[in-house]
């Protein structure tokens, strides 16, 4: 049976930018030629339809962008563009399903919709404890047993096994028990006077001390004490994506400084950044997914943790290929670059995120 032929429009140029039509699209800006939605299905089919469709944009971006590290980045630089989301329309996309994703409590944010919960008795609260603990205990000793096998069996070495050690304790939470070890800004509330004292100022820059004065101390203290510190909380996680903004093209200058003879402009490099940081934020998105589908199903916390801990090691080897496969060379230079691109990277980071805690204090 032959198939329908869609209507020719009543009109005879396009509505979107005026060209004379010749079909049922527009032959410059690919807009479809009709004056108005016909149906309600066809308005869910433009708002949904890439999400369903195999062969959309989106899936097309999405896939390669997460195994294929680089290609996106070499394909835009090659012309190949039409065929993927724009980038930064994509890392927009990615970065805000991240924080939705990871950050969004429904009792929390919607707390209007659900009945208040009677607190805890002392009791539950101090089994829940014990409950944890125990879990955790267990869940990183069957950790450290399938690391040692893995090193047993020649798999690992030794460094690998101190590093995934390393991520395994921040995974579970361990740190090192040192009580001398002190340092930063700490803020301590008397339960019983509600007085708040503070401690750290003198180890500051001068130029922070003369901003974070003894009262505005005081008053970033008792507004933390007021709400356990929902508000500062709030105001990083506003300024993570600000602080992330502002990272990558300085990230971007020291691409180009690293690489001075491949006649990319700087927006070249800052492409590069773009799109690593559009995987990062997938790659976290599937990590806390993941975490929670582990928790609903009860797997164990042993395939959990290793799994996370996994992805964790894949961001730096994607890191490392993308270079190889938007720059094209050798191991031996793109190791030594990698090294030092990592190296400021982190310092960049930790630099950016200290701006945006700092900034929230001032905020609060």
């Amino acid at each position: 049976m032959a198939r329908k032929r869609a209507p020719l429009p009543d009109h005879s140029n396009c509505l979107n930018c005026g060209t004379e039509l010749r079909g049922q699209y527009c032959g410059t800006c690919g807009q479809r030629a009709r004056g108005r939605l016909i149906s309600l299905w066809e308005l869910l089919q433009d708002a949904f339809g890439d999400l369903f469709e195999v062969d959309s944009r989106l899936w097309r971006t999405l896939i390669p962008l997460l195994i294929r590290p680089g290609k996106l980045t070499l394909d835009y630089l090659e012309g190949r563009r039409a065929r993927y989301m724009p980038p930064f329309r994509m890392y927009l996309v990615l970065s805000v399903i991240f924080f939705v994703v990871a950050f969004f409590d429904p009792e929390d944010d919607l707390s209007l919709l659900f009945e208040p919960q009677p607190p805890p008795s002392p009791e539950e609260v101090a089994a829940q404890e014990e409950e944890t603990a125990a879990k955790r205990k267990a869940a990183e000793t069957e950790v450290n047993e399938a690391l040692q096998g893995l090193k047993d069996d020649g798999i690992i070495g030794s460094d690998d096994f101190d590093e995934a050690h390393q991520v395994g304790d921040v995974v579970f939470g361990i740190t090192p028990d040192d009580p001398d070890e002190e340092g930063g800004l700490n803020f301590d509330v008397n339960p019983e006077t509600g007085e708040c004292t503070f401690s750290g100022t003198e180890d500051m820059p001068e130029w922070l001390q003369r901003r974070l004065t003894k009262e505005r101390l005081e008053t970033i203290c008792e507004r933390i004490d007021a709400d356990d510190g929902k508000t500062l909380t709030n105001l990083i996680l506003d300024n993570i994506p600000i602080a992330l903004i502002v990272l990558m093209p300085i990230m971007a200058l020291v691409l180009k400084g690293l690489y001075p003879l491949s006649r990319r402009y700087f927006v070249e490099h800052l492409l590069f950044f773009v799109h690593f940081h559009s995987f990062f934020f997938l790659i976290l998105t599937l990590q806390v997914l993941f975490a929670r589908f582990a928790e609903f199903v009860h797997l164990p916390e042993a395939i959990k943790v290793l799994t996370i801990v996994a992805a964790a090691f894949y961001i730096p080897v994607y890191l490392y290929k993308a270079m190889r496969r938007v720059y094209t060379q050798g191991h031996l230079i793109t190791l030594f670059k990698y090294i030092i691109l990592s190296g400021i990277y982190t310092v960049g980071a930790a630099m950016t995120m200290l701006g945006a805690l700092l900034f929230a204090l001032i905020s609060v």
